[in-house]
């Protein structure tokens, strides 16, 4: 305990503080006495060094000792004080609602408790049952910071998102991915060491995203399978979107710029569910809100980039009509300011206008219905919404009215998402369809590469043994019994140190498992993990899990074997192998049970989980090309495609192997399947693959 050491400390300061003045004070008397009169000076000019001379120099040296120990005491104290009233000013107050439905329940509480006392016995006590604990950031504790989930949003660090639009940040972070598994080509010889450029992690902004809502995820899907952005009913609309007056929009304060990138990142998520309603925007306003409008209409084809805003109104009167009879019968959503159709019409951002003509011209798009305008500025034709820096709104025209709350990004953060964005939408055009684009994208972390040059002993100990399973569900063995581990932040730390057998700084393991997060507010959190994650190992066995060497954190591979580092010794085994290469591979294939940290969606976990699960398609591939059966080389691909069901390369090595065999009705079948896998998850068949598996499969039909 921690408590004892502290009050032992506090006493001695108290000591240091009052000892030596008591002591002062009692010998020679207080230090302040008055001036020295003119003799007392002058008999000291003409005999400096005497006896009480020296006794005063003493004192008045050991007094200003005495001073500046309590200077430097009193200034560390107020540096506490300071913290600790940032650290309340963060706290975040209860909204009136909250205080006024607080207070109502409070006084209902002890009004029952005063009118049942006299009436009712005390019921006997109830049992308190205590949950595990949980490594769960609450917005108490990091407001504003980053990467935490509330109960209507999550805020990052840069801005705040709905809950709707945050998962599906999550979810298109999730396409892209399935867009990577995809497009992989496996190979027929697995490498030492895998540098494979679509191993990039995501944007910290989504990562943040990602980890806020990974404790609190959405209803499962499929197992292999997350939600994107095209899996929800295509009907979707972002509250963001939902809310914005018919008549037009515009927007103030100091949260106006901000307010207008999430209405630019929300309008491209919903274009998702809506392909044929663009979002259109003036190339002055895109500069405006992310500094930059080159090559953006290129990236993000369902944004329109136009030149003025007599080209916005000219392009949307210009846009075919989707059937006025089809909008009359589609159901009405009620708003606080006027009537909109659940079907949407396109969303127009312009920059502030004063000219009469043009205003007039944007009023007309919105009497017509062919759009939504969005100024960035006040607008004179309908209401204006000033917006602060957190996204509450509020029209001044209006005392008293408070409008809905918007999504707000910085250019960091709003630039963040548009790279995802742009990822799983890429043009139909581009021939780098499956890379980020460099004016789009920043600069993004690579992928540690795996180690590949050290061979870690199997654990041994005195009598124990510890066994760290991360393929599959995480799980840590004592003689093979598993050990609870209480905190989940605890398991990540398991998991990324078993994916890093070389170890992980400080620094890397808070990037990892906090994204967003300063990592000043979150240091206290990880060393408390490690510290209990070590001491709670050590009680249970007796065996030392973590070492800490060299600024550095790494399981102890003298006491610890891991499944994954298995694998990676096969992986290079095989790699290296001159004779019986197809019963290396085949060792590989065996050493994969399952998915890394099956059913985890933690965002740090994506690159390693790709490049374990890329090493395991290799060795499928590669055993199938040494294998002289071709039914148990047709075993080997369809034993891939169960690790990767989303590869196209896969599906049609398998869909060629079927033909060649003679099952045409198995080829066209698996052709057709996987098609439908694509589309529930919101991709489309490769042109190469599908030309591949078209061909091959429609043989024999």
């Amino acid at each position: 305990m921690r408590w004892p050491r502290q009050a032992m400390w506090l006493l001695f300061v108290l000591l240091l503080l009052v000892g030596p003045p008591a002591i002062l004070v009692s010998l020679v008397g207080s230090p302040v006495s008055g001036w020295p009169s003119g003799e007392q000076v002058r008999a000291w000019v003409q005999q400096p060094l005497t006896e009480q001379t020296l006794a005063v120099a003493l004192t008045a040296g050991a007094w200003l000792v005495w001073l500046v120990l309590a200077y430097t005491v009193t200034v560390r104290v107020l540096a506490r004080l300071r913290a600790s009233v940032a650290w309340l000013r963060r706290l975040p107050l209860p909204t009136p609602m909250q205080a006024t439905a607080s207070g109502m329940a409070g006084a209902a509480v002890f009004g029952v408790s005063a009118n049942t006392a006299t009436t009712a016995p005390p019921q006997p006590p109830l049992p308190v049952t205590v949950a595990p604990l949980d490594n769960s950031l609450s917005a108490a504790s990091f407001d504003n910071d980053g990467g935490i989930l509330s109960g209507d949003g999550v805020t990052v660090n840069g801005g705040w998102l709905p809950r709707d639009t945050a998962e599906q940040v999550a979810a298109a972070a999730a396409l892209v991915w399935l867009r990577r598994r995809r497009a992989y080509q496996p190979r027929s010889s697995g490498p030492l060491g895998r540098d494979d450029q679509d191993l990039t992690p995501l944007p910290t902004t989504a990562a943040a995203v990602q980890a806020a809502l990974a404790d609190h995820p959405s209803p499962p899907e499929a197992a292999g399978a997350t939600p994107s952005p095209a899996s929800p009913a295509a009907g979707w609309l972002p509250a963001s979107l939902a809310v914005l007056p018919a008549a037009g929009l515009g927007l103030t304060g100091p949260g106006a710029l901000a307010a207008g990138r999430g209405l630019l990142v929300t309008g491209l998520l919903a274009g998702q569910h809506h392909p044929t309603v663009p979002l259109v925007i003036t190339r002055t306003a895109l500069t405006s809100l992310l500094g930059s409008a080159e090559t953006l209409g290129r990236r993000l084809p369902r944004l329109t980039v136009v030149g003025s805003i007599d080209e916005a109104v000219q392009s949307l009167q210009m846009r075919p009509d989707d059937g006025a009879d089809a909008a009359a019968d589609e159901p009405q959503r009620q708003t606080d300011e006027t009537t909109v159709a659940a079907h949407p019409a396109p969303v127009v951002i312009v920059e502030h206008c004063a000219e009469l003509g043009r205003v007039e011209r944007l009023t007309g798009v919105t009497a017509a219905g062919a759009g939504t305008v969005v100024v960035l500025g006040g607008w004179a034709a309908g209401p204006t919404w000033q917006v602060d820096p957190a996204g509450y709104t509020h029209d001044p025209r209006r005392p008293g009215w408070a409008g809905p709350r918007l999504c707000v990004l910085d250019v960091v953060a709003a630039t963040d998402l548009l790279t995802v964005i742009a990822y799983t939408n890429p043009p139909l055009d581009s021939p780098a369809a499956d890379s980020l684009s460099d004016a789009v994208a920043p600069a993004g972390r690579r992928v540690p590469r795996q180690s590949t040059r050290r061979n870690h002993p199997p654990a041994r100990g005195p009598g124990r043994r510890l066994e760290l399973r991360v393929l599959g569900e995480p799980t840590l063995l004592v003689d093979g019994e598993p050990l609870a581990i209480r905190r989940s932040a605890a398991v990540q730390v398991l998991v990324f140190l078993a994916a890093h057998p070389d170890g992980a700084g400080a620094a890397d393991l808070i990037t990892a498992i906090w994204p967003g997060l300063p990592p000043h507010s979150v240091t206290g959190r990880l060393y408390t993990t490690l510290s209990e994650l070590r001491r709670h190992v050590q009680a249970a066995c007796g065996l030392s899990l973590l070492e800490h060497t060299d600024e550095r954190y790494r399981l102890n591979p003298a006491q610890v074997d891991v499944d994954l580092w298995r694998l990676h010794a096969a992986v290079r085994h095989a790699a290296t192998a001159v004779t019986s290469t197809a019963v290396a591979w085949e060792a590989v294939i065996d050493a994969y049970p399952d998915t890394l940290a099956a059913g985890r969606t933690w965002a740090w976990l994506d690159p390693m989980r790709e490049t374990v699960r890329r090493h395991v398609i290799d060795a499928h591939v590669a055993a199938a090309a040494a294998e002289p059966d071709p039914c148990r080389a047709l075993d080997l691909l369809q034993g891939g495609i169960r690790v990767d069901p989303y590869n196209a390369d896969l599906q049609a090595r398998v869909v060629s192997a079927l033909a060649a065999l003679g099952d045409h009705d198995a080829a066209g079948n698996l052709h057709d399947s996987y098609t439908r896998r694509l589309a529930e998850a919101g991709l489309d068949v490769d042109e190469k693959a599908r030309h591949k598996m078209g061909r091959t499969s429609a043989i024999g039909r």
